[in-house]
């Protein structure tokens, strides 16, 4: 064979096997990935090749599908009450993806999960009907806080505290997803991701924030189980005015006249007393509140299964911060659920319930893929603390700043709090209520945190009773009916 003849057949072999080598690779490993990116438009048009699957409230769909008129894609997401269940269920859209349980779940939700699948259609890769997402939503709960919230910038969060099973989580303000499930919706996506008051963010989830006075209660819990103090009514070392350490900064009261001075634990967070709890996080140090605030989630990424931001209690910090850590300022930040996390551990004997929001993921023939099993507690304080804890926040509602949550018929504790908010307090300050309340004649119990993030009132009229105390309370009512 002629000689140039032999080397360029060898050659063009050489890429004929470089070229199957490459194809094998492709098929065998990179496939998946190609398959899944974002950028790749078939992914798009089989995922909306049939109805999509439903997530479930109560028993009956919050979500559809509907026959799209034009275009490659067959149809198209569409919400019941979207606005209401907007920050339980999140978007799927055609032009902008999928997110919280509609993106968590978009494989069981499409028919493409590989649960689905049979063996034969998993190696044919043929599409599956789609499965149904359960949520553990009570609607009577949801539909109170979101109408309790109503046009005001917040959120709520209502677990119970035995399960850890969320019944309602609402952030205000929000928006229908329907409005952003096409692709012929940019200007209603412009309108949303360019609005101040940020309606795509889920406040409940994903906004931490100074807690302020509500984080008392883990301050006092951090006190009972160190041994600080023997009992809420055992009188505290805590003079009135309080100087923050190694400053001349007095750490003041909100309600000058109240009996603060040496206050017990008990009379400290009826008239949430700022030099108690002050002083109190100075004489525990730092590590001691961030170690018991960890027992409740700070510091930590919690999947509901949604995941939310941490809520964080800082470190490095010299005695006059953690002074200020303990009336919940400085660098504390935390979210509506961890907030009502810190009501459920108090009101489930110092055991905190594992919160989730989906209680099970079914197939097309209703057959369990995963569930939730209720009641995945861990140990955080002992029963002795929590029942101490909850006779305290009892008398905050009924005989201090919480009054307005109380419900008739039911035990009812909580704790009020106003965060400041801005350079040197400068802007209106954000107004928190966290609660628990409990139905002696039926068992059932339940806890609420709320934040007002700005409800458009005067800065004097800013306070955790006056603003979200109310919107615990109806939670609470709709969740003990």
């Amino acid at each position: 064979m002629n000689k140039t003849i032999r080397r360029t057949s060898v050659f063009v072999l050489l890429l004929v096997l470089a070229l199957l080598g490459r194809a094998t690779w492709v098929q065998a490993y990179e496939s998946k990935a190609l398959a899944n990116d974002s950028k790749n438009r078939r992914k798009t048009i089989a995922q909306y090749a049939q109805p999509l699957g439903n997530i479930v409230v109560a028993g009956s769909p919050v979500t559809g599908s509907k026959r799209t008129e034009s275009g490659d894609l067959d149809y198209a997401r569409t919400y019941t009450e979207g606005e209401l269940y907007a920050a339980v269920t999140g978007y799927s859209s055609q032009a902008y993806g999928a997110t919280q349980l509609e993106g968590i779940y978009s494989g069981i939700l499409d028919g493409t999960d590989d649960r689905l699948k049979n063996p034969v259609d998993a190696v044919t890769r043929a599409q599956q009907e789609p499965g149904t997402v359960v949520t553990t939503i009570d609607p009577a709960v949801q539909k109170a806080g979101f109408e309790a919230l109503g046009d005001t910038k917040g959120a709520a969060v209502a677990i119970d505290p035995v399960s850890g099973r969320i019944l309602g989580m609402v952030s205000t303000p929000s928006y229908d997803p329907s409005a952003i499930a096409g692709t012929t919706d940019g200007d209603a996506w412009k309108r949303l991701t360019e609005d101040p008051d940020k309606p795509l963010v889920n406040r409940a989830l994903r906004q931490p924030l100074p807690p302020g006075s509500t984080f008392k209660l883990v301050v006092a819990a951090a006190a009972l189980e160190d041994g600080l103090y023997p009992s809420v009514d055992a009188r505290t070392q805590s003079p009135d005015p309080y100087t923050l350490p190694g400053t001349r900064t007095v750490l003041p009261n909100e309600n000058a006249s109240a009996p603060c001075e040496n206050a017990t634990i008990r009379t400290a967070l009826r008239y949430s007393c700022n030099n108690v709890f002050g002083k109190m996080a100075a004489d525990l140090g730092q590590d001691k509140v961030r170690a018991m605030a960890e027992k409740f989630g700070f510091d930590d990424e919690l999947d509901v299964p949604v995941r939310a931001y941490p809520s964080v209690y800082p470190s490095g910090m010299d005695r006059a911060q953690t002074a200020l850590t303990g009336i919940g300022q400085f660098d504390v930040t935390a979210t509506p659920l961890q907030m009502a996390m810190v009501s459920a551990v108090i009101a489930n004997d110092g055991q905190l319930a594992a919160p989730h929001m989906v209680s099970e993921v079914v197939d097309a023939d209703g057959d369990a893929l995963k569930t939730h099993d209720d009641g995945d507690t861990t140990r955080v304080v002992s029963a002795a603390t929590a029942e101490q804890l909850r006779s305290a926040m009892v008398t905050v509602v009924e005989e201090g700043t919480g009054t307005n949550a109380a419900v008739p018929g039911a035990e009812v504790g909580g704790k009020t709090g106003t965060a400041q908010h801005g350079e040197n307090n400068s802007k209106t300050p954000y107004a928190w209520f966290t609660s628990y309340a409990k139905d002696a004649s039926t068992g059932k119990q339940v806890a609420v945190a709320v934040l007002i993030e700005d409800s458009g009132a005067a800065r004097s009229e800013v306070s955790g009773n006056g603003l979200a105390a109310p919107v615990a309370q109806k939670m609470m009512a709709a969740a003990l009916k």
